[in-house]
């Protein structure tokens, strides 16, 4: 699977955001965090993998919480998908801030 890197990135009220575009046979590959984050479908489909279980998620299904300390996989199934991880950080020290000027 190809590693996307996130098109969008961005952090509002302490909550960074990180969007991606992909196609079939590219996401993000068996990983595991120290926190939890919510994965969200906008467009298209994906596969969840973790832990043994897995879901296809698209904009009809509700966000995902994907529990901190598990392994998981992230896989596009459909040309021109959009999905967003989600995550409150304790530090302001990482990620990009939105502005408009």
């Amino acid at each position: 699977m190809k590693m996307l890197e996130p098109v969008h990135q961005y952090r509002v009220a302490g909550v960074d955001h990180y969007v991606y575009h992909g196609g079939p046979d590219s996401g993000l590959p068996k990983h595991s965090h120290m926190y939890s984050h919510v994965t969200v479908c906008h467009a298209g489909s994906c596969i969840i993998r973790k832990q043994g279980k897995e879901m296809i998620i698209n904009k009809f299904t509700s966000p995902v919480n994907l529990a901190a300390g598990e392994w998981h996989e992230i896989e596009v199934l459909e040309p021109d998908s959009v999905f967003e991880n989600i995550f409150e950080v304790a530090s302001e020290s990482s990620t990009f801030q939105l502005s408009i000027s």
